[in-house]
This record gives C-alpha cells, structure tokens and sequence, in this order.
C-alpha cells in the first residue's frame, strides 16, 4: 500500500532519536532573523513607547481607579512576557543544517509542491519550525498535522493524512531545500 501511517511524527534531518528535544528550536536563517529583528524592535523603540505610556498613566492620580494605568501595565506585562519568549528561543535556536536532511526526503526547510488527490488542486509551502510558521506567508509548521504526515516521505509518493477537515491524500509532486 502507497500510504504510510497517518499521524506518525518524524523529523528526518535533525539531530537526536526521534525528533528534537523541547529545548531545541530549529529555525532557518530567515526564520532567526526575523525573531531577532522582533526582539530588536521590542527592546528599543516598543519598550519606550510602553513605559512613557505607564508614566502618563500614572501622572493622572489615583492608581486604584485608573483603567488607563491598569491598562499600560498590562501591555507592558505582554511586552515583557514576548521579549522573554524571544530571547530563550533564540537562545535555544540551531540552524537547519541542510547536509543532515537525508536526500530525497521531505523536511524541515523545504518547499513542498502536493496536490490534493481528492479535490485536484494543487498547493505549494514551506516546512518551518513552530515559531516560523505563518499561513499566510505560505509556511507551515512541521508540527502541523500536514507537516508532521509529509515529513520523511519521497516525491512521488502518495500520503493519506487526518487533517481538521478529514481525512485527505496527497501526492507529492517536488520539493526542495529553501
């Protein structure tokens, strides 16, 4: 039978038995940069802007009924909580090391071309990390459940998937290293 088990993980190409430990974050260059450049913008100029915010807040008196205050702190407590995600998973980030991925098989960092052997269409995305996907952009996560059912098979080959909408098979027409 063409189709392999649905729901199975593997993360052929990283390190390590059986897929990445949860300190380690694989991300492409773009992916790393893009978080640093984040992290950047959070430090400087969003930070500023925050605290000037709290300090106008609190110049208008009373602390314990003002819902402008309550509302600065509590923006400045999510900037704070999204620096320090920032800066442990960049801590934590290694680079997709392209001479790891098996060749031939569909990882982390590729561009997969399928098409959807039951509707017809096709689509193309990339693979990412969790902390780099962003539909939108066309970049799929690896965790997702189509990329956990893509990862480790062969162009050419046929997949059935349980996707949120169902069940749903897929022929891999190309990939490549992105």
């Amino acid at each position: 039978m063409p189709f392999d088990k649905p729901g199975r993980s593997r993360y052929n190409g990283l390190p390590g038995k059986g897929g990445p430990s949860m300190s380690e974050v694989y991300l492409t260059p773009e992916g790393f940069e893009r978080l640093r450049r984040e992290l950047e913008e959070l430090k400087g100029p969003k930070r500023r802007e925050v605290i000037q915010a709290v300090k106008t807040a609190r110049e208008h008196g009373d602390l314990s009924e003002n819902a402008e205050y309550d509302a600065a702190k509590e923006e400045q407590g999510k900037l704070e909580r999204r620096i320090h995600h920032l800066e442990t998973e960049l801590a934590q980030a290694k680079m997709i090391d392209k001479t790891k991925i098996p060749e031939g098989k569909i990882s982390l960092g590729q561009t997969v071309q399928l098409r959807d052997l039951d509707s017809g269409e096709d689509s193309r995305f990339c693979l990412v990390a969790p902390a780099e996907a962003d539909f939108d952009a066309g970049k799929i996560s690896v965790t997702s459940p189509l990329g956990r059912g893509l990862v480790g098979h062969s162009v050419g080959t046929e997949v059935e998937i349980q996707v949120p909408a169902g069940r749903r098979r897929y022929r891999i027409l190309a990939s490549e290293m992105t």
